[in-house]
């Protein structure tokens, strides 16, 4: 039977688009959403703010869109300033296309092992499989993700691909954002 290992986020990641008032590239979601009715068509933004300066930016959701069109528990959670759902918007590529934003994951994300982290060379006494998780989509490079949940160094790892005792389906270069397994050998 498998281990399992699940990549969570720890906190909402960086939004980077440059800032206009001092050219920064970096943005925090301030968690506040703006919405604007005009007859029966609403505007809705997520508000971010530079972490520089402070300046303010809005990220569309939806313009001009008809208020039938709209789900009624999605306005409510706008109203209501959702934490949950500034999580959500943030991980729909829709949104982020429709901004030309991207994300910067670096340590807003962590590795739950499930009380099996570090394992020692001693400890493997066979082949262990070890299925990954991703609980929101979380650009992480493999080898640093493997190397983290056995408590080795990156290198280590590279030197178990090239090998054969670290093998899986999925190339372990670059980086993945998607679920995946992988085997390691004595």
């Amino acid at each position: 039977m498998p281990i399992t290992w699940v990549v969570v986020p720890t906190r909402l990641p960086v939004i980077v688009r440059r800032c206009h008032a001092c050219a920064s590239m970096r943005f925090r979601a301030s968690g506040k959403f703006r919405v604007n009715a005009n007859h029966k068509l609403l505007d809705a933004w997520l508000l971010a703010l530079c972490t520089e300066c402070g300046d303010t930016i809005k990220l569309t959701l939806f313009e001009r869109t008809n208020v039938r069109s709209v789900r009624p528990r999605l306005l409510d959670r706008l109203h209501h300033n959702d934490p949950g759902l500034v999580a959500e918007l943030l991980q729909d590529p829709v949104v982020l296309r429709r901004n030309r934003i991207a994300l910067d994951w670096d340590n807003a994300w962590g590795l739950d092992t499930g009380g099996s982290d570090r394992f020692g060379e001693e400890a493997i006494d066979e082949a262990l499989e070890i299925a990954v998780r991703f609980a929101a989509r979380i650009p992480v490079r493999p080898v640093r993700l493997i190397a983290d949940g056995l408590g080795m160094s990156r290198a280590e790892v590279e030197r178990l691909v090239t090998e054969g005792n670290l093998v899986s389906t999925v190339r372990l270069s670059g980086k993945r954002s998607g679920d995946f397994t992988f085997m390691l050998k004595r």
